[in-house]
């Protein structure tokens, strides 16, 4: 599923899964000091009584443009979390791969992170690492917890990325159809295309997931539409061994 988070010229979608890059969450303490080492290790005492705290600002950036906050929601410590906020922290700031605190959370499936975030107006619509946002990641997770509330907190569910894909598409090649089923409840686009002219029904198609398929033609997608190589989802079916020929 990479191509879907990026975009990548192919003729036809494999059956691949997401690839993200994954490590770039994973939050290893090496070179981390002072404010950014307590926050990533929780340690609200620490930060409740740190000097830095006042001299050196709560949005003090590490060398990767991290900030406190984007520690602390990785790693899950809520409780720094909802300090950080009640010290008027920046919520929206990204790091150097274009990830907010709240990205960092939705991809390390943190919900009362995100719960605490949101409910303080972290922006769900930012656009981060190759113009996901988080519910994005969230679908792509795939979480439907965690995509009930970015939705009920104002995320867009035809947000596009780099590839031109909604958070319905990344879903569908995640092979995961409550989630599928969770977003076309809430109102997706059955008929949403990418930058490849590529369907929900496509893909499903070429993955072989005939539950969503049928799942896909009960919201009304169209078995007539053809991408911009000309292919059909019969074709992709037909290509990828999942009906006969």
């Amino acid at each position: 599923m990479e191509r879907l988070l990026g975009h990548q010229e192919r003729p036809m979608p494999s059956s691949t899964l997401l690839s993200r890059d994954s490590d770039a969450h994973q939050l290893p303490e090496e070179g981390l000091h002072g404010l950014h080492r307590a926050a990533a290790r929780g340690d609200l005492a620490r930060l409740r009584k740190h000097w830095w705290l006042k001299r050196l600002g709560k949005n003090r950036l590490d060398q990767a443009k991290r900030t406190p906050l984007h520690l602390a929601c990785a790693n899950g410590h809520a409780d720094v979390v909802r300090f950080l906020v009640q010290e008027k922290c920046l919520l929206n700031l990204c790091d150097n791969t274009g990830r907010s605190p709240l990205m960092k959370a939705v991809e390390s499936q943190h919900e009362e992170c995100v719960a605490i975030l949101l409910e303080h107006h972290a922006d769900p619509n930012l656009e981060g690492y190759r113009g996901n946002s988080a519910l994005h990641l969230a679908a792509a997770a795939p979480n439907t917890s965690l995509t009930e509330m970015l939705v009920e907190h104002g995320a867009r569910l035809e947000a596009k990325n780099w590839g031109g894909n909604t958070p319905l598409l990344l879903a569908i090649s995640s092979n995961h159809k409550e989630m599928v089923n969770f977003l076309l409840q809430k109102g997706a686009t059955v008929c949403a295309k990418n930058d490849f002219g590529r369907t929900a029904l496509m893909l499903a198609a070429s993955v072989g997931e005939m539950d969503v398929v049928d799942l896909l033609l009960s919201y009304g997608a169209t078995i007539t539409c053809k991408d911009v190589a000309g292919y059909t989802a019969v074709d992709y079916a037909l290509q990828s061994g999942h009906i006969g020929r």
